[in-house]
């Protein structure tokens, strides 16, 4: 299987998902795909010796453009690992049921436009919530409303701050997001 990661900024996801497949006889990361050209995940991408391809957010609009990007490199599956923009409805049904997105919050709770990033662990603090955690979840039209994968869960504490919560969430990714979608590919 052939994967494309989309991102938007530093990477950390795309790295560790990168990393994670590496020598995997069975998933190829063979592109990574950002709507800003100074997105670090690119540097990320070079350095692991994965092709790149930077697809401005007006050019992601356009199928023409994208579409012939994703077959040259026979991609199967996308992945979106911190991508902002939304995807696009012809991307969905050209990939349906085979886009997936991380989100720093468990859904449905703290979703929707504009809750990305800090918005979200922001949002998470000023609720009072006692916990928090990662929600892997299909892309479909509606934003942060596709099917959930799976949801992981870390405790929250009244002293936490949102960039402790964002460190929890964090270390949940790091853990479980490759995981996740090996499982899911494999079926396991």
């Amino acid at each position: 299987m052939n994967i494309a990661i989309f991102v938007s900024g530093s990477g950390t996801n795309c790295e560790n998902i990168i990393r994670y497949f590496q020598g995997s006889e069975r998933f190829h990361v063979v592109l990574v795909v950002s709507n800003r050209a100074d997105a670090y995940a690119l540097e990320r991408a070079k350095r692991l010796n994965v092709p790149s391809a930077v697809v401005p957010k007006a050019e992601l609009q356009q199928p023409e453009i994208v579409l012939p990007l994703l077959q040259a490199s026979q991609v199967d599956f996308i992945v979106l690992a911190g991508f902002l923009p939304m995807v696009p409805d012809y991307l969905i049904e050209a990939f349906p049921r085979r886009i997936v997105n991380i989100h720093p919050a468990l859904l449905p709770k703290h979703g929707g436009k504009g809750m990305w990033g800090h918005h979200v662990h922001e949002a998470v603090k000023a609720a009072g919530d006692t916990e928090t955690g990662i929600t892997i979840h299909y892309v479909t039209p509606v934003c942060d409303g596709g099917e959930i994968i799976a949801q992981f869960r870390t405790a929250l504490s009244p002293d936490d701050t949102p960039e402790t919560i964002a460190d929890k969430v964090h270390v949940l990714e790091m853990a479980h997001f490759p995981e996740t979608l090996e499982a899911l590919w494999t079926g396991e």
